[in-house]
């Protein structure tokens, strides 16, 4: 959804504020109904969900890109944001407030979680799409009194003007459409990463590729070339090539806790493996580092994969 913007905008968007628990619902006051609205890059559905009283899914051009859950913000339908969620439960002891950066805003999933799971955190939510962040927050409130600050921006722009070192978590989650945009995959991005984050900081991006897994393969070496500790999450049919789906890279300076990782990842309805250390280098191959005057978007989904209904 974030697509390239002239300037960052280091201010939030009127009406989210810290504190601001954003307007209507638009499940109040009788029974819920799609709303569909054109934003900035496409139009944008809230489609509600018939199996639970408030809860939606956000499409753009009637592509899936999140769901959320109003009354059960820690409910995660779909597979990557709950291997994101993983990442973001490991990266300190629980319930400890986090500074937590999300480029690509969807309908808030990931820092809703986070505000549920680690009250107090310091969010900064950044998507170039200012009339998609307006929709998701007249029609599905933030939490009162937490600190989510929401920008409109491109991300990587955002990321080289914040302040260095600010940011336990950076997490990456930003589609063109179902592409991961060009500039958002290269060394000079994933240095703005580094930037943004803590010496101990964790980067974890939902990324989305199919065998020979070349741009997967180009993910992991460039931001090898800038941390040390690297792994994998993904379903293993995706691994075996034999599907197109999402898998989450996990990204720091310090060692992951990759046996909890292991852990929640086996646990999910669809299970998934942690690829780290010396099968994470054979995955790698001969991949090289993305530089700025060759990065490419993610390659195209094959139709149907990312289609719901």
């Amino acid at each position: 959804m974030d697509l390239p913007a002239d300037t960052p905008d280091p201010a939030p968007i009127p009406g989210t504020a810290p504190g601001d628990g954003g307007g209507g619902d638009a499940q109040e006051g009788g029974e819920a109904l799609p709303v569909t609205r054109v934003v900035d890059h496409g139009t944008a559905k809230l489609l509600p969900d018939v199996d639970r009283a408030r809860a939606w899914m956000l499409t753009v051009d009637d592509a899936p890109q999140s769901y959320v859950d109003l009354d059960a913000p820690t409910y995660l339908e779909f597979e990557y944001a709950r291997r994101l969620a993983h990442i973001l439960d490991t990266v300190a002891p629980d319930g400890r407030p986090l500074d937590a950066v999300h480029l690509g805003g969807g309908a808030l999933t990931l820092p809703r979680y986070v505000a549920a799971t680690r009250p107090g955190s310091r969010q900064d939510v950044v998507d170039a799409d200012r009339a998609l962040l307006r929709l998701v927050v007249e029609e599905l409130p933030l939490p009162q009194g937490e600190p989510i600050r929401l920008h409109a921006a491109d991300a990587r722009a955002w990321l080289e003007a914040a302040p260095a070192g600010g940011a336990d978590v950076v997490v990456g989650d930003v589609f063109g459409g179902s592409r991961v945009p060009a500039h958002l995959t290269s060394d000079a991005y994933a240095g703005a990463v580094e930037r943004a984050l803590r010496a101990d900081g964790v980067y974890a991006a939902n990324l989305a590729d199919g065998a020979p897994f070349a741009f997967l393969r180009s993910q992991v070496a460039t931001f090898a070339e800038r941390f040390a500790e690297l792994a994998l999450i993904a379903e293993p049919a995706l691994l075996r090539g034999r599907r197109f789906g999402n898998a989450v890279l996990v990204a720091a300076h310090r060692p992951l806790d990759v046996d909890a990782l292991v852990r929640r990842a086996r646990a999910d309805v669809f299970p998934a493996r942690v690829v780290h250390g010396a099968a994470l280098r054979r995955f790698l191959g001969d991949a090289r580092p993305v530089r700025d005057a060759d990065a490419v978007a993610s390659p195209e989904p094959p139709e149907g994969a990312f289609s719901i209904g």
